[in-house]
């Protein structure tokens, strides 16, 4: 099969469409969580703390060296552990807002693939074979009684 006939199958069959949705609320979802952390957040931290700016935190290794005019010789060499423990917020907070989505979708996912629950429509391959296990148990406990 032809490299573009494969690529229109693919294209064609939703996957890119999916991943490009995916993206694209992933990227919008950056954003929301950047805000919560920096702007609602991190201030009342800050506030709990004294007033301390956890994004302006470091271990500065070398001070900027500026010669007696002024000139800039050589550059602050820090490291930002306020930067990493935003980021940690942010990692936190993304995990655990997908931990609840995904018990969410979960336990939808798990009414609809419940038959006897008539709240939610049960998907057609599901009650399926949810009637063919019937069917079988059945035949099963017959044969059992000719025994």
């Amino acid at each position: 099969m032809g490299f573009l006939k494969q690529f229109k199958e693919f294209a064609v069959k939703g996957n890119m469409m999916d991943m490009a949705i995916g993206i694209i609320i992933g990227a919008s979802f950056n954003k929301v969580i950047d805000v919560l952390v920096k702007k609602v957040l991190m201030p009342p931290l800050s506030l709990m703390t004294d007033g301390l700016k956890f994004q302006d935190k470091r271990f500065v290794l070398r001070e900027k060296l500026m010669d007696p005019a002024g000139e800039l010789i050589s550059d602050e060499v820090a490291i930002g552990y306020g930067a990493l423990f935003e980021a940690f917020m942010d990692f936190l907070i993304i995990g655990f807002t997908v931990f609840l989505v995904v018990k969410f979708m979960n336990s939808l996912k798990n009414k609809a693939h419940d038959v006897k629950d008539k709240t939610i429509k049960t998907p057609k391959d599901i009650e399926l074979l949810s009637q063919l296990t019937e069917l079988m148990q059945e035949q099963n406990e017959l044969l059992k009684k000719d025994k």
